[in-house]
């Protein structure tokens, strides 16, 4: 069992930027992928951006250049930082964890809200 609570989420103007944080407790040894999802009203789920085991590292084109995905697993924490950013980058945040190769989301943390005005 892995449990996730997201933070950092606010409002900001359009070219700002936030960070957030995922703070994880419970078998942590055993998660090979860190993700985090967004989701606007009406709109599908969307992968953010994803680290795996091996360091590997996913951006979607709609952030790549201006969010940075990263880790502090001495403090089981994973982040992302949101930097330039975009009235469409308005969503909740998720961030999930796999615990197998072949899945992002086994577990999943309730969320944080990230508003950008123009």
């Amino acid at each position: 069992q892995v449990q996730l609570v997201e933070s950092g989420g606010g409002l900001v103007q359009a070219g700002g930027s936030l960070k957030l944080a995922c703070a994880a407790s419970g078998t942590i040894s055993s998660v090979d992928a860190w993700t985090w999802f967004r989701q606007a009203p009406g709109k599908e789920r969307e992968l953010v951006a994803n680290i795996k085991k091996d360091n590997s590292v996913y951006y979607a084109e709609s952030v790549k250049g201006r969010f940075t995905i990263s880790r502090d697993m001495a403090k089981n924490t994973l982040f992302l930082e949101m930097n330039r950013l975009k009235p469409e980058d308005t969503a909740k945040y998720y961030c999930a964890v796999g615990m197998l190769a072949t899945t992002l989301d086994d577990y999943r943390g309730p969320g944080t809200q990230v508003t950008v005005s123009p």
